[in-house]
């Protein structure tokens, strides 16, 4: 079943931390053991499978309460979001691969080697160039393997179209996001209000979007981006290391 990181109130990725189960609607504590004797000898109705940790209330108060999980909509359900949002629409990537990525027409030519990099105009980079031009910010950030995958190498060749256009893209690498206790699944926050979390298959195709303003996902959604930001390269520079390595 999937383990899913809520949030936590550590600093430097020790614990406190919650997880949840979806298929179960069950919360997973991590935390420090009980070890007060006086304590473990007032627990009731204790079973030998059973552990106790301590966490602070804070991390209960600010992650545990939410809302019934909200329905899985079809992509098409945000599109208008991405020209209403008033300051930021926020982007994580956390997969290798993208079906929506090898089913387009750029994959085949990237493969036939291709230059792929300077593409005609299409409706989402007009949409980012003309939201952009009001001030607004297209922000995305995409975790990388060592070496990168082969979509990961597709989506670096054909990131400076999106770059010309506005978007501001950055990389991390998948072990520094594990080592900052990333989320791992994608989403798109905008204006820090409005989260829209990906639902997949096991072949990387899109299977629509659980759109929620729950204070808890969303506050999750936010500590996730600025940790991201500031450790993130910019694709410039992470394709400059990808040749050097090469």
């Amino acid at each position: 079943m999937t383990l899913r990181f809520i949030g936590t109130t550590s600093d430097d990725g020790d614990c406190p931390t919650l997880y949840e189960i979806p298929e179960t609607e069950e919360i997973l504590v991590q935390g420090d053991r009980e070890s007060d004797p006086e304590h473990l000898a007032q627990l009731r109705d204790v079973k030998p499978s059973e552990t106790f940790v301590r966490v602070p209330r804070a991390l209960l108060t600010r992650y545990a309460p939410r809302t019934e999980t909200p329905p899985l909509q079809p992509f098409s359900a945000i599109s208008h979001l991405f020209r209403d949002f008033r300051h930021t629409a926020f982007r994580l990537e956390t997969r290798r691969g993208y079906a929506s990525d090898r089913n387009s027409p750029k994959w085949q030519r990237w493969l036939n080697g291709e230059d792929i990099a300077a593409e005609p105009p299409n409706p989402w980079r007009e949409n980012v160039a003309a939201q952009t031009a009001q001030g607004k910010r297209f922000e995305r950030v995409r975790l990388v393997d060592t070496p990168p995958t082969e979509g990961q190498r597709f989506l670096l060749a054909s990131a400076p179209g999106n770059l010309a256009a506005g978007e501001d893209i950055r990389n991390l690498p998948r072990a520094d996001a594990d080592r900052l206790r990333l989320p791992a699944y994608d989403f798109w926050l905008f204006d820090s209000k409005i989260l829209a979390r990906f639902a997949f298959d096991e072949d990387d195709t899109t299977l629509g979007v659980h759109v929620t303003e729950d204070p808890a996902e969303v506050l999750a959604a936010c500590q996730a981006r600025d940790a991201v930001w500031h450790h993130a390269t910019p694709t410039s520079d992470y394709a400059g290391q990808v040749r050097s390595s090469a």
